[in-house]
């Protein structure tokens, strides 16, 4: 009962997420009038759908996390892995709800209202959604006393916070007692900062969620600059009240319900008919599908997930082997991150909107987006041997174009809609979500109306476990920016390194290795403000530089040994992580050089402002 009632709440802030946008611009353009609150009060329906995100991905335990290697492990040491895990998760979220709850209560916080209510109200889905997290961690007995002491520590180390609320509710200032575990932690903070993150990291491959590791670093950070660990609450509603953020779980919303429709089939269809009875040509048309669903979803895994086994299929009936099929399907996953709307473009710019426009941003990676897929193509032209293929028929694309008219139309209106300036980011990803509903139940009717409210349910986890991990980098970024630890980075590596090109190359070399080892909204928020300005001192221009960073991640997904995109190919296909390893390799080194052509040519960034 309670999780149909999770879903049922869910499911229609995503409506009123998709329809309030609209309805407000039709409005604001009919009667010339901006309607009061309007966007301060979508703002607001986004924080409480992100929170809601938030208790059903954990509900679902399918928070973004590492791949866990616990199970390698002999039992009793799998034991003690599990304990420790388990009471570190239940550390965080002690720690964060008691964080949440102090600015809740702090009387300086949340003070107006929205359409009447006020927002302190709105606010304390914050911390319920940590304690509703917390209730789901707690009920495994086996690890009751790893859930004791993980509440244990939560409650000593968060003693800033606590001293916080008790002056809010009791003016009670004289707490000497409480002052000197506050200030004890903060000390043991400072002087053993590294250990603390090692062990967050360790927990990362244990299998912990990311956003819990990053929260967990987050706090050890703050406390070790002051003890303003608060701070991280505050971020998280910022990061979850953000206008273009909010574009982020609804372009995923859409991107998943068209590829579980029709939709993908038709698109394979089109591309097979347009291009199937030429040599590679249904290359062509594998890896422009990859990249149309993986720009909307966000997560190329999801991709992946979703239309993997189909295209593999058509790909073994042209020839292909089935070891060569799945590795183009895999290897194409992540190059629709490039083009728009991109979630990853999206998070870049909103993360370093002093130095680049989104809008700009999107211009930039076009060009390297098409030499990126073109590399796939002509990789997968190489590879293809069949003699026999399906004869040039008119008539047949004909049909197909006519078969595919409402999915075609789909990226063009959303393609005029916002480069024409005629809705913002977020009111296209209000478009994008009708658009798609409208197409799969109306128009294809893949779906009847309770079957398509399932699917937007079912969506609802990837986008989930996205926002949190923004809201807990976000405090790590907060942290960045106050220690001036851009500049302090900037000073060392530019007392180091002279040479503009020796940069380049030693960027790209961390890029990869962060992107093999952060999921990408997490190294977008953390580390691209610590490189930006070095790219700028260098003279490296900062949509050049927002570029090569992202081209990197995407090439990350699939860098051995732990790029995600390899993890999620070895379960959607069902084969050994070595195997899907080997396969993708002749595409990952072909990726690799068209990494180093985009950042050693800056001209095809540059190419679309001339």
């Amino acid at each position: 009962m309670i999780r149909k009632i999770e879903d049922t709440l869910e499911v229609v802030f995503v409506g009123l997420l998709t329809f309030l946008p609209l309805a407000f611009y039709v409005v604001q353009k009919i009667t010339s009038v901006q309607v009061p609150g309007s966007e301060y009060g979508i703002a607001q329906l986004v924080f409480l759908f992100a929170c809601m995100a938030g208790i059903i991905t954990w509900r679902e335990k399918r928070h973004l996390s590492l791949a866990s290697f616990s199970g390698a492990l002999p039992p009793k040491a799998r034991a003690i892995t599990d304990a420790l895990s388990h009471g570190a998760t239940v550390f965080v979220l002690t720690m964060l709800f008691i964080n949440a709850i102090c600015q809740l209560i702090n009387p300086s916080q949340f003070a107006t209202r929205v359409w009447g209510i006020p927002v302190k109200i709105i606010f304390t889905f914050l911390p319920l959604c940590y304690v509703a997290m917390l209730c789901m961690v707690a009920v495994k007995k086996k690890l009751l006393i790893a859930t004791l002491v993980g509440a244990v520590v939560g409650i000593v180390l968060s003693m800033g916070a606590i001293t916080g609320i008790l002056y809010y509710l009791f003016g009670a200032e004289n707490l000497p007692a409480l002052f000197a575990i506050f200030n004890g932690w903060n000390v043991v903070a400072a002087k053993c900062l590294w250990l603390f993150i090692v062990l967050f990291v360790v927990l990362a491959f244990l299998g912990v969620p990311l956003f819990v590791v990053l929260a967990g670093i987050a706090f050890v950070l703050l406390s070790m600059n002051g003890g303003y660990t608060d701070q991280i609450p505050l971020e998280t509603y910022k990061m979850f009240t953000d206008r273009n953020i909010a574009a982020i779980p609804l372009f995923t919303i859409a991107g998943y319900i068209l590829a579980t429709s029709s939709a993908g089939q038709r698109y394979v269809g089109l591309f097979k008919a347009l291009f199937g009875w030429f040599r590679g040509g249904t290359v062509i048309a594998a890896v422009l599908v990859m990249t149309f669903f993986s720009t909307f979803s966000g997560v190329s895994g999801v991709t992946i997930l979703a239309l993997g086994s189909l295209l593999s299929v058509v790909l073994k009936g042209s020839g292909y082997s089935e070891s060569r099929a799945e590795s183009l399907v895999t290897s194409s996953g992540a190059i629709g991150l490039l083009f728009p709307p991109s979630a990853a473009i999206i998070m870049y710019g909103t993360t370093n909107y002093f130095s680049v426009d989104v809008f700009d941003l999107f211009r930039a990676a076009i060009i390297p987006g098409i030499i990126m897929m073109i590399a796939m193509i002509v990789m997968g032209f190489v590879f293809d041997k069949q003699d026999e293929r399906a004869p040039f028929s008119l008539p047949a694309i004909g049909r197909a174009i006519v078969n595919c008219i409402p999915e075609l139309l789909m990226p063009l209106f959303i393609c005029i809609f916002y480069f024409m300036g005629v809705f913002d980011l977020f009111e296209t990803s209000a478009f994008a979500v009708f658009y798609a509903y409208l197409l799969s139940t109306v128009i294809r009717r893949d779906f009847s109306f309770g079957k398509s409210l399932e699917k937007v349910a079912e969506s609802i986890p990837i986008s989930g476990g996205v926002l949190f991990i923004l809201g807990a980098a976000s405090g790590i970024s907060y942290f960045i920016l106050d220690a001036n630890v851009p500049a302090i980075v900037t000073d060392a590596i530019t007392s180091m390194v002279t040479n503009k090109y020796v940069f380049l190359i030693l960027m790209n070399i961390v890029l990869l290795i962060v992107g093999c080892l952060m999921d990408m909204f997490s190294a977008i928020l953390i580390v691209s403000p610590l490189l930006l300005p070095i790219a700028e001192y260098f003279g490296i221009s900062p949509l050049h530089a927002g570029v090569i960073f992202l081209m990197n991640l995407s090439i990350g997904f699939l860098t051995p040994p732990v790029g995600m995109d390899l993890f999620i190919s070895s379960y959607a296909f069902g084969k050994p992580l070595p195997k899907v390893i080997k396969g993708i390799v002749p595409f990952l080194l072909v990726q690799f050089v068209v990494l180093l052509l985009i950042t050693y040519v800056p001209w095809f960034t540059s190419a679309l402002f001339a």
